[in-house]
């Protein structure tokens, strides 16, 4: 693998994530507790053997430019390794990145400086495990110029998704995006192969393909123009996703809505979670900050209502339950939840405090919020609207360091 450039696309807004995404890029926002969603793309480049990636930063990317200097800083760049965010350059023209294609197009300096025989694009905002040597193998054995990493839907879900048709050979034939009737699998008319947003390419194959589309006025992205475009004079093929998860079904999440991100993040503190943080043989990695481990406190009081107790949760170090009783929840470090206080089917991230007698219910509290004593979220939906970001299914959001007001009843 070390003749394999890769180039992580971390430049996104993530608008469908507001207000997670206020302050910080897509890829940088907190997910499990004490990871942040690049992690998982990051884990699975240093597992498959990768030891040149470049974060290509843009949307408010200070936090995560500081999580992957923090985090990943752990190559050597004596030996010509690396893990680095890459801003944009503007050595080819005083744009920002108009698309994914042009994003890696105006980085393509890095192709020169590096020399790689091919050049690996992935995304920084899905969460999922593979061993992308198993793509590079792939694609030696086929002969191809480029590979797409390809994920197998019912036909009915994939038309959300830009789909490839193949031949028997899984050939690339035809790529399009969000079609209303997408193309089958050959072997499995009831499926679709459509696109993880992985291409693993030939340099100078990728280098034609990327010079002759910025030439164009086009979106400049690979779905839409540079694999449409490629197949029609290149070897191109679909590579079936190898999942590294060892579960039953295969993991592969978008988690691009604040619905999908809060689910995703239910997953984990399932009895049997789909996506399995526990493999020591593949590890994710990320920053660990000098927090205690976890503490419950006080039992039961006299009365038997008092008790510091947290049931299928996950609980990140630094965190302080207090009397108060957490549950289907996933607290990050430094969380504090006072006395009698409850928290259910939540996720709560760094530096929260959860009042006494507090009750939060399917609520997504990004860092650095207090929540005064005897409030209550997600349970009127009406009353949490005028303050707060409520999605269709009801689940609430609140912004980063927002301050509250206590209920107007709280010294009653």
């Amino acid at each position: 693998m070390r003749k394999v450039l890769t180039m992580v696309l971390a430049g996104g807004k993530g608008e469908r994530l507001y207000p997670l995404t206020i302050h910080r890029a897509k890829p940088a926002v907190p997910f499990g507790g004490k990871y942040r969603i690049i992690d998982f793309t990051l884990s699975n480049c240093l597992n498959s053997g990768l030891r040149q990636v470049a974060v290509l930063i843009q949307y408010k990317s200070h936090s995560l430019d500081r999580h992957i200097r923090t985090a990943w800083n752990m190559l050597n760049p004596e030996l010509g390794e690396f893990i680095a965010s890459i801003p944009p350059q503007q050595r080819i023209s005083e744009d920002w990145y108009k698309g994914t294609a042009d994003a890696v197009y105006q980085n393509l300096f890095l192709v020169d400086n590096e020399q790689p025989e091919f050049v690996l694009i992935l995304a920084g905002d899905h969460i999922y495990k593979m061993n992308y040597a198993d793509m590079y193998d792939f694609l030696i054995a086929k002969q191809a110029d480029a590979v797409v990493g390809a994920l197998e839907l019912p036909l009915e879900d994939a038309s959300r998704f830009g789909v490839i048709g193949v031949d028997e050979e899984c050939r690339i034939l035809r790529f399009d995006e969000k079609p209303a009737q997408p193309a089958p699998i050959p072997s499995d008319p009831a499926h679709a192969f459509v696109s993880m947003g992985i291409y693993l390419f030939r340099t100078d194959v990728l280098r034609q393909h990327l010079m002759e589309d910025a030439g164009h006025d086009s979106p400049h992205d690979f779905g839409r123009n540079i694999i449409p475009s490629m197949i029609q004079q290149s070897r191109v093929y679909a590579f079936k996703f190898q999942d590294a998860n060892k579960k039953a079904v295969k993991y592969w999440r978008d988690i691009g809505t604040l619905d999908a991100y809060w689910e995703a993040n239910m997953d984990l503190v399932a009895v049997d979670p789909l996506f399995n943080l526990y493999d020591q043989n593949w590890p994710i990695r990320t920053y660990q900050g000098q927090f205690p481990p976890a503490k419950f406190v006080f039992a039961q009081d006299f009365d038997g209502g008092r008790m510091g107790v947290a049931l299928d949760s996950i609980v990140c170090g630094g965190c302080i339950i207090s009397g108060g009783r957490v549950q289907n929840s996933v607290l990050s470090p430094n969380v504090r939840v006072q006395d009698h206080a409850e928290v259910r089917e939540s996720i709560v991230m760094e530096n929260v405090e959860i009042g006494d007698h507090a009750r939060i219910r399917r609520a997504i509290i990004d860092k650095d919020v207090v929540i005064p004593p005897k409030t209550e979220i997600g349970y009127d939906h009406e009353a949490d609207r005028r303050r707060f970001t409520v999605t269709e299914s009801g689940l609430v959001a609140i912004s980063k360091g927002m301050k509250l007001h206590a209920p107007l009843d709280s010294s009653g």
